[in-house]
């Protein structure tokens, strides 16, 4: 809030830019896949196995994104990047409805995934500079409430659609819908200026080695359970024949709890601190798995969903900004670097969700599992807030 309230109105423009390019780009283009799963199992014949592989396809796409972020050094090539993936974001989500064919699925989910860094990445890391540049306050809060916004609209389509349009025809009518958010992405995020030689932080400021490795083992954990639940939520609920509760509409209680979480987390950090909210962040949403998991009547389910989504953005919103204070001067690389770690845990998380499922007829196992991860990783999180003392000065601006 308190970054639009004090920019000038090119500044709100980019803002916006960012927000849509998310909503684009990891709402639509890769968060659809969600709400859509149950209709394609039925309708278009797609198993629970290859259902797991085309969600670890998308992330193996993901982290190739983020491997060609982290080796460019351009800001203008990173623009470039950005305006590439909004385009790639339409066209695979247009071209998943039309054809059947599992491989050519995987080709587009693949390509889908690395347009999704154009969102999560690129665009942060573009808003992000340009608010240290323009000596704004760098919080993200605004930039990824497009996440949250992105899985209720995703979810209210699904929705809206059931029953009225064919498997093919909902991916149609997402894509279309997309076409409405690439053009503020695209048009309101202007080129950056050519890179100049600051020196916004010494070699001396950088976090240890060590430090950085649990950091993103943390973030790792995290995603592991994160990507389990996020993938198969829907078709989890909807095998759960004794809860009378939509996936669908559980998938929108927890885009609607992660739309305002991220103004709740800027609150929370500038009382506390990035390093200790962002382990705050972590418990609350292990305990959010754990209710999924555990829980079998629509109180615990709607719980977990409202912890889940209350703390999703706040695990991505604010490792990424931590990490993008660390390196100022090109905080997309530094992102990128990061999301490799947690990219690795969405490729392994749904193929393996998706066998354990496959042997056990349910979910519970593998969401067991996620769950004891991000347990590991919350206890992680916490000896970095520990021993993140000589970082906080930074982390404070």
């Amino acid at each position: 809030m308190s970054v639009l309230a004090a920019a000038e109105p090119g500044a709100g423009r980019i803002i916006t830019a960012g927000v849509c390019a998310i909503i684009l780009t990891v709402g639509i283009g890769r968060f659809a896949y969600t709400p859509l799963l149950p209709v394609m199992r039925a309708e278009a014949g797609l198993s629970t196995i290859g259902a797991g592989w085309l969600a670890t396809i998308n992330y193996v796409g993901y982290v190739g994104g983020a491997l060609i972020a982290s080796r460019i050094h351009t800001l203008e090539r990173k623009w470039f990047l950005y305006r590439l993936g909004l385009v790639l974001a339409v066209l695979t989500t247009l071209a998943m409805g039309l054809t059947n064919n599992f491989w050519l699925w995987m080709v587009l989910r693949l390509i889908s995934g690395w347009a999704s860094t154009a969102g999560m990445l690129l665009a942060t890391g573009l808003v992000l500079n340009w608010l240290l540049r323009h000596q704004r306050p760098a919080e993200l809060g605004i930039h990824f409430a497009g996440f949250g916004i992105g899985m209720v609209l995703s979810g209210l389509a699904a929705i809206l659609m059931l029953d009225r349009l064919s498997w093919s025809g909902q991916w149609y009518v997402l894509a279309l819908f997309g076409t409405l958010f690439l053009v503020p992405a695209w048009f309101w995020l202007p080129r950056p200026p050519a890179a100049k030689n600051m020196s916004l932080t010494s070699d001396s400021d950088l976090p240890s080695r060590l430090w950085m490795i649990a950091f993103s083992l943390a973030y790792f954990c995290g995603g592991f359970g994160y990507v389990i639940t996020a993938t198969f939520i829907v078709d989890i609920i909807r095998n759960m024949h004794a809860v009378a509760v939509s996936g669908n509409w559980i998938w929108i209680i927890m885009g609607l709890a992660a739309t305002p979480s991220c103004f709740l987390w800027d609150r929370v950090s500038s009382s506390i601190g990035e390093l200790w909210s962002l382990s705050l962040a972590y418990a609350l949403q292990a305990a959010s798995f754990a209710l999924i998991t555990f829980g079998s009547q629509p109180i615990s389910l709607f719980a977990g969903a409202v912890l889940f989504g209350a703390t999703v953005i706040g695990t991505v919103s604010l490792t990424l900004s931590i990490v993008g204070k660390m390196f100022p001067n090109n905080p997309a690389k530094a992102m990128a670097r990061l999301t490799i770690s947690y990219g690795a845990a969405q490729i392994l998380g749904p193929i393996v969700a998706a066998y354990m499922a496959g042997m056990s007829t349910d979910y519970h196992a593998s969401l067991s599992v996620g769950t004891g991860i991000a347990v590991f990783g919350t206890c992680l999180s916490i000896l970095c807030a520990r021993y993140g003392a000589r970082l906080r000065h930074r982390l404070r601006k």
